[in-house]
């Protein structure tokens, strides 16, 4: 599985790029799973369903099935947040993983970019940003490509590149 970072800063227009991206892959018959980490707390279940009350009963684990799909929610309960390598673990073999957030990570990265949130470029002090997709074609002093944040199928024809090579 190869793994891809969506990174920026808050308002750059990650999800954005991810729901558009996903599509452009998986119509290019690759199979696309994702990752988003969030920076506060967030609840995917419905307080008053049985799966809610389980949780908050003090599960550490509750898996809900139906016939259209599964999913597990896992209590931390004051343990440590697990690894973005941990998380990869747990996730069904797929061709790319798409990592919404972890900015900092030591993964390879797709900074996002847009002018308008006047944030300095994770590029310019993260060797592992591997490209930007950004809404400037004047970035100066960047040895990344540079590709425009609305030409998904110039990203798209970039990230399967770097699936096939590992490089860009």
């Amino acid at each position: 599985m190869r793994l891809l970072g969506i990174a920026g800063y808050s308002g750059s227009g990650k999800t954005t790029l991810v729901t558009k991206l996903i599509p452009a892959l998986t119509a290019r018959g690759l199979r696309v799973s994702t990752i988003k980490h969030a920076h506060h707390n967030f609840d995917v279940d419905t307080p008053g369903k049985d799966s809610y009350q389980h949780r908050h009963a003090g599960a550490t684990e509750v898996l809900i099935s139906s016939a259209n799909r599964w999913a597990l929610m896992h209590e931390h309960r004051g343990d440590v947040e697990p690894s973005l390598d941990d998380l990869v673990g747990k996730l069904s073999d797929v061709d790319l993983v798409l990592v919404e957030g972890w900015k900092f990570g030591t993964h390879p990265k797709l900074e996002v970019h847009r002018t308008a949130t006047e944030k300095p470029l994770l590029a310019n002090s993260d060797d592992n940003v591997i490209a930007i997709a950004t809404d400037t074609d004047t970035l100066m002093g960047v040895k990344q490509p540079i590709l425009p944040i609305d030409d998904i199928p110039a990203i798209t024809d970039f990230v399967i590149g770097f699936m096939r090579t590992g490089t860009t």
